[in-house]
Formats: C-alpha cells, sequence, structure tokens
C-alpha cells in the first residue's frame, strides 16, 4: 500500500471549494455544485473503471490505526458549518435572481447530504462518543438527527427485509419509496428510543429519551436561524436540508433494491449477506462517498472504517457510480429496465447466491 493513500479520500474537499463558488459567483455558475456532482464525475467515471483490490491484513492494520483517515472525517465537521453560514449570507444577496437562488439551494442541498448525512453516517457507526457526537452536529445540519437512530438500530438490523422502510422493494419506484422512507423511518425511530427505554425501566416523555431531545435541538437551531437571518433564509435553508436528506433516501433506495432475505420461521431472517446489497467500484464515487458504494461489507461489519471496506465478488454490482444512478432512479422506467436486466444478469451468473434476490 502506497503511504500516500490517503491523499485520494483529501479530494472530497474539491466539493466544498466548488460549493464556494456556487455561493459566490453569479448566473451558471451557481450550479457548479450540481454540474460537477452529475455531469462531470460521472463521465469521468466513463473513463476510470476503479480497482476489485483489497487491502492485505497488513495493509488493512496499519490504515485502521492511521489517525489520518479520522482527521479528514473532523475537518469536514467546521467545513460543513461554515459553508452552512456562508449559504445564510449568500441568499440574502442584493440583486440575486431567482435563478440564482435555486442553484445555491441546490448546492447546499448537496453540500447537506456528502458533508452532512454521508459523513455523519460514517462518524455515527464509531464507539467514541465525541464521534458519535460529531455525526450528530453533522445530522442537525440537514435536520436528520433521527437517522442516527433508525439507521444504527434499524435499518442494519432489518435491512432487505419488508420491515425496513429504508429498503426498496422490487416494483417500488423511487418517489413512492421516499415517501415510505422518511414517514416510517420516523416514527420507527420514534419506537426503537422508546422500546430502548421501555427496558430500562425509563419513561419515554423524558429527556432521556434521544428522539425528544433531537426534537428540541432541531426546533432550537431553526428558530435560532429566524432570530438571526429572517423566515426568507430558515424557509431557504429548510429547502437545502430536504434535498439533502432526499438525496440520502434515493441512495438508499438504490442501494438494495429488489434485495431479499429469506425468512425462518416467524419473526427471524438469514444474517445478512454480501448479495443483499448494491455495490459499486466507480472510482470517484467511492472516493468522494467515503467508500460506502462496497455497501456488502458495510453491512457485513457496520463498524468497519471508511478505508478498510472491501470488495466482494459473488455480489450485485450496479452498471454505473452512484452519481449516475441517482439520476437513472430519477427515472422510474429507465431504473426499471436497466436495472431488472442487471438482476437477470446476477441470476445468470451466479444462481446459487441469486436466490436472495427478490421478484
Amino acid at each position: 500500500m502506497n503511504k500516500w493513500t490517503y491523499l485520494k479520500y483529501y479530494t472530497i474537499l474539491t466539493g466544498p471549494i466548488f460549493a464556494y463558488m456556487a455561493l459566490t459567483w453569479h448566473g451558471l455558475w451557481t450550479y457548479l455544485l450540481p454540474f460537477y456532482v452529475f455531469i462531470l464525475i460521472p463521465t469521468l467515471e466513463l473513463i476510470f473503471r476503479g480497482t476489485t483490490e483489497n487491502m492485505t491484513a497488513a495493509e488493512e492494520a496499519i490504515a485502521k490505526e492511521d489517525p489520518i483517515y479520522d482527521w479528514l472525517l473532523y475537518l469536514l465537521v467546521p467545513t460543513q458549518y461554515v459553508i452552512l453560514f456562508y449559504f445564510f449570507f449568500s441568499i440574502t444577496e442584493v440583486g440575486l435572481s431567482t435563478f440564482e437562488l435555486v442553484g445555491r439551494i441546490w448546492s447546499m442541498g448537496i453540500v447537506c447530504t456528502t458533508l452532512g448525512i454521508n459523513v455523519g453516517h460514517e462518524l455515527g457507526h464509531r464507539a467514541k462518543k465525541y464521534e458519535q457526537f460529531l455525526s450528530k452536529a453533522l445530522l442537525l445540519s440537514t435536520l436528520y438527527m433521527h437517522f442516527f437512530i433508525e439507521h444504527n438500530r434499524g435499518h442494519h438490523k432489518r435491512v432487505a427485509t419488508e420491515e425496513d422502510p429504508a429498503t426498496a422493494r422490487y416494483g417500488d419506484n423511487v418517489y413512492g419509496f421516499w415517501l415510505r422512507s422518511v414517514i416510517f423511518g420516523y416514527l420507527s425511530a420514534w419506537k426503537i428510543e422508546a422500546e430502548r427505554l421501555k427496558k430500562r425501566n425509563i419513561a419515554v416523555f423524558s429527556l432521556h429519551n434521544q428522539m425528544l431531545r433531537f426534537q428540541i435541538i432541531q426546533i432550537a437551531f431553526i428558530a435560532s436561524i429566524y432570530f438571526f437571518f429572517g423566515s426568507f433564509v430558515t424557509l431557504c435553508f429548510i429547502a437545502a436540508a430536504i434535498i439533502g436528506f432526499s438525496y440520502l433516501e434515493v441512495v438508499n433506495y438504490i442501494e438494495h433494491y429488489g434485495l431479499k432475505r429469506k425468512k425462518i420461521g416467524e419473526n427471524r431472517y438469514e444474517k445478512v449477506l454480501p448479495v443483499h446489497a448494491w455495490n459499486s467500484n466507480h472510482p470517484l464515487g467511492r472516493i468522494m462517498l467515503f467508500e460506502v458504494t462496497r455497501h456488502s461489507d458495510h453491512h457485513f461489519r457496520a463498524s468497519r472504517k471508511y478505508q478498510l471496506l472491501r470488495h466482494f465478488d459473488k455480489t450485485p454490482y450496479l452498471p454505473f457510480g452512484y452519481p449516475t444512478m441517482i439520476l437513472i432512479a430519477l427515472c422510474p422506467p429507465l431504473w426499471f429496465y436497466i436495472m431488472h436486466k442487471e438482476i437477470e444478469k446476477f441470476r445468470a451468473n451466479y444462481p446459487k447466491e441469486a436466490l436472495d434476490l427478490a421478484a
């Protein structure tokens, strides 16, 4: 392993740089970050196909203990808030057109996804309390703090089952899935936290309830924005936050579409296997999303740090990287045409493993 391997992940900082430009410049430049994410990166991924190589055990041991991978995550927490507060000032600029305003809100929404939720997701799987605190701070910036509970204690337990609102069933379109995942994921977080408190004989309606605390914190955050910046900025922030968690839900849709674990008895399912997640080795999407595109390994051991996630051979692989698949998912007929062919292809190549594919 090259000692400079970690540097590739620091290219994630290009996102905040482009976001700053989008929030500063005018005209078409306000769409620079969406152009980067949804046009430039997909184009480059058609050229650079990525690698299926994994680290050796010795390389893993070194990378696991190297703090420089963690420092990048910590750096992105204040970066997210600097961009967010710069956004508040940028949208109040005199003479800003509606076209430019939309570009800046869209750009902030993308930052909420890539930094607020994606980095928050990585830190949320860590055991250290200060890393979990940083995770919640990032999720606050996109008003999705319940994700900390639902994803870790709900989705990872129920993934690839009909009980999981964040798993897309075969034939689901992304818009119906979005509604189900957003609404029932939120309700699930309340239920999970209530069950935790009941087991400890603690009152559900108390400040011991994380979900209650999350709502108070988020309402206070919105109220603070309103107090200091006014109603217009507050509405723009909420719009950016919605864009942020909406992209997350599209990614959720992509990651487990049409995959289903076998039920064993009344209330049990087979263990989560590599076949229960769609993966991608497209290099730029992998790097920009901290390897979450190697999704099978993430579900195999959620505590495994991003730099250690591995490629598996006999798992479903997406035909394109995540940015391209997000665009395809937003057009259901095209999505079904492409993905149902991919499912059939996987069944033909790996008939034994494909028994776990729904349809």
